[in-house]
């Protein structure tokens, strides 16, 4: 059975990159994601909740993400899910999952702070192609937001 690590978010950035260099000199960024989850409740109204994630980008990339994003720009990561383990200073163990980018693409413009409008630029390889705005979608007429196929 092949197994299949992969991951595309698109969201708001939700503090400034984070750059740091390791040992050997690689550079590495950190940055922090919200990605809304939209559905309807009980009562059948609209509700969107956040999720976090974090994110981790590696060599020029990480410099650039550094380098051109901020909080609240919106942005679309593809990659995958990592696991890691620690101990904490006080003994306890932690863990955590976090995704690893092999492409981070930089959406709107730095004007927009926010507003996931514009042309798409990559900070690494080619594009992913994923069209992020689609939270003003209209459904066709007659046809309510639940019942549309995708």
């Amino acid at each position: 059975m092949a197994n299949i690590n992969r991951v595309v978010l698109t969201g708001n950035l939700t503090r400034d990159p984070e750059l740091r260099q390791t040992p050997n000199g690689k550079s590495v960024c950190t940055l922090g994601l919200a990605v809304n989850e939209r559905y309807k409740n009980e009562a059948g109204e609209w509700v969107e909740r956040p999720n976090f994630f974090d994110i981790v980008v590696w060599g020029a990339q990480a410099e650039n993400c550094e380098r051109y994003l901020s909080k609240g720009r919106p942005v679309a990561v593809d990659g995958r899910l990592s696991y890691r383990s620690w101990e904490a200073q006080d003994g306890s163990k932690r863990s955590k999952v976090e995704v690893v980018a092999n492409t981070v693409q930089f959406l709107g413009s730095r004007q927009d702070q926010g507003a996931a409008v514009g042309s798409p630029v990559t900070a690494g390889a080619a594009s992913s192609g994923l069209d992020p705005d689609t939270s003003d979608f209209d459904s066709p007429a007659g046809v309510p937001d639940d019942d549309i196929p995708f």
